[in-house]
């Protein structure tokens, strides 16, 4: 299945994904899956929405993964559309007012992982795509930052802030990276996603800020503060890398000038 996987080119995120559910469908019935079924596949996905209380996009993520081994490495020729993906929920992201995002960001102690939040939400860029950015991809002249195989094998440009651009000459004064922006243990390897999530967590707390915050949190609070000040949704899903405008429209939803602007059915009443 890893063999088929880079065949198909699927990122290395995915490919462990897809063989950590594998491994767990197999282990829920302690048989190989080769020796398992659609009646099997039904029992252990009803176990997880049913038992587990797992969200519709990690079942979904499971769903694939099973679709990906009897379709692709066990060749089983199933009618695999009755192996179906759970309904999503609906839910609105998360958004910070601009003044919470720098109270979060003031919190933040380390110059490093301070930069590289601010780089988030300074360009939108998932926490992944930050992690692996080369000082190379930071284009000055251009004012753009180069996002090298982003979701979905593809590479896009970003804005690049002048007022980031100004932090970001500074942090490479005092660190002086030489590969990657923002490294690691040791100047060879990236820092890793998990160290910057734990570092959001705690700022969180130490912020005191009231909502939760994570690195995708400030990336929804990039675009839905573009789209206040009037940046059009094209624009918005481009800087996302969002394949389908259907992404981007979520933010129509959340952005308060949509809202304030408009009249309740209320404020026309006579007077009570």
């Amino acid at each position: 299945m890893e063999e088929d996987m880079r065949i198909h080119n699927l990122s290395p995120t995915t490919r462990k994904r897809y063989l950590d559910r594998v491994a767990a469908f197999a282990a829920y019935f302690n048989k190989s899956p080769d020796l398992l079924g659609p009646e099997e596949i039904r029992a252990f996905l009803l176990h997880l929405a049913e038992e587990r209380k797992l969200s519709s996009s990690s079942i979904n993520v499971t769903v694939s993964a099973l679709r990906f081994l009897y379709k692709y490495t066990l060749d089983c020729g199933w009618d695999f559309e009755k192996i179906r993906f759970a309904r999503r929920e609906k839910k609105l992201p998360v958004v910070l007012s601009p003044e919470e995002v720098a109270l979060f960001l003031r919190a933040v102690k380390n110059k490093k992982h301070k930069t590289l939040l601010m780089t988030i939400y300074a360009s939108g860029i998932r926490v992944l795509e930050a992690t692996r950015l080369r000082i190379a991809d930071i284009d000055s002249k251009r004012m753009t930052i180069r996002i090298r195989q982003g979701k979905g094998k593809k590479d896009r440009y970003v804005m690049l802030s002048k007022k980031l651009l100004v932090l970001l000459r500074d942090y490479w004064r005092i660190y002086r990276p030489s590969s990657w922006l923002f490294y690691g243990k040791n100047k060879n390897e990236p820092v890793t996603a998990g160290t910057v999530r734990q570092v959001c967590r705690i700022a969180n707390y130490e912020s005191q800020v009231k909502k939760r915050v994570s690195p995708h949190i400030l990336r929804h609070s990039f675009a839905t503060h573009l789209l206040e000040n009037g940046t059009n949704l094209r624009t918005i899903q481009v800087l996302l890398g969002h394949k389908s405008p259907k992404a981007t429209t979520v933010y129509t939803h959340i952005a308060r000038q949509n809202l304030k602007d408009m009249d309740s059915p209320f404020d026309r009443l006579p007077p009570l």
